[in-house]
């Protein structure tokens, strides 16, 4: 089991991963800024600004405990999103995924793509035994990508966020490194 010091670049048909650049922090900033974003991942807190999201970006390639990639158009190398492995626990080889994909790469497969390349990179490379997500439950198009790549339902946190008025739930999922590789023997 490595560290995630190394920032790899991930190519699949629609989508290259690659390491953030400081450059991609104005892109960012308006993905971040999306109002489709800002619903499924909450409103960006007061105290982000252009600077501090400058300074985010540019020190992801520097980090040694979580692998942040930017998520870019294989096609025309629009950066697009980002796809996030944190959280790690060397012990219990396991980490939390998330993602985030802005207007630019919706619809196309490029999420589903990036999901799958982060994920088997992480089972594959990284030799982690367990990746886990949580998404609000009407986040309907982040769940069924999430199935489709295997991940599993382990529960439900009832009315755990007040949001425009409603309180709402989030889906907790998880997929085990023998689960990804029965899934990759049957995909060829």
């Amino acid at each position: 089991m490595s560290d995630f010091s190394v920032k790899p670049v991930l190519t699949g048909d629609r989508t290259v991963l690659r390491p953030f650049t400081e450059a991609d922090a104005e892109t960012m900033w308006e993905i971040i800024g999306d109002p489709e974003v800002e619903r499924f991942t909450g409103e960006s807190p007061a105290e982000l600004t252009p600077e501090r999201v400058r300074a985010w970006y540019g020190s992801r390639s520097a980090q040694p405990d979580r692998l942040d990639l930017a998520v870019t158009d294989r096609a025309t190398g629009e950066l697009v999103g980002e796809v996030v492995l944190y959280e790690w626990d060397p012990q219990a080889r396991s980490c939390t995924f998330r993602t985030l994909i802005g207007p630019g790469g919706r619809g196309r497969g490029i999420g589903t793509e990036a999901t799958r390349l982060i994920i088997g990179h992480g089972f594959g490379q990284l030799g982690l035994h367990r990746i886990q997500l949580e998404a609000y439950s009407y986040n309907r198009r982040a769940l069924h990508v999430y199935e489709k790549v295997g991940f599993a339902t382990e529960g439900i946190r009832r009315e755990i966020e007040l949001r425009d008025g409603e309180w709402v739930d989030e889906v907790m999922m998880a997929l085990l490194d023998h689960e990804w590789a029965a899934l990759s023997s049957t995909a060829r």
